[in-house]
């Protein structure tokens, strides 16, 4: 059976989430690269991220499905400054405090920490943390 890659992840929590919600609707399907990435995270963008990888019956159907759980994922979230549900959940650079420790993370040890993710909304330009938000927890 010939397999191919329909999306990608940079954590392992998202990916093994949508590979579940595949699995329970008969998608055939596993991940590729998830114990290079989980390990090692800093080689997360040089090996192409945690690949969810669909036999080639199953892509059209997974796609499909994949599209579905992104848009059950917006509707529940929402900016609290415009009331848009086009929202995504974004690492972001802007912060200088990422930068600084990016470079002391690279300076000072052989990974860097992760950058502070936050909510964007596309349509205010907003971005925001939810108060219940688990992401961002250390």
């Amino acid at each position: 059976m010939n397999f191919i890659p329909i999306n990608s992840y940079s954590n392992y929590i998202d990916a093994n989430i949508i590979l579940g919600r595949l699995q329970n609707d008969g998608i055939d399907c596993w991940l590729k690269d998830e114990n290079t990435v989980t390990i090692n995270p800093i080689w997360t963008n040089a090996v192409g991220g945690i690949k969810l990888m669909v036999a080639d019956a199953d892509a059209k159907n997974a796609t499909e499905l994949l599209n579905q759980y992104r848009a059950e994922q917006k509707l529940q979230t929402v900016c609290p400054r415009c009331g848009s549900h086009n929202v995504e959940f974004i690492s972001t650079p802007r912060k200088p405090g990422n930068w600084f420790s990016v470079f002391i993370g690279f300076l000072l040890t052989s990974f860097a920490p992760p950058v502070e993710t936050v909510y964007h909304c596309f349509d205010c330009k907003y971005e925001f943390i939810l108060p219940d938000d688990t992401h961002n927890e250390s």
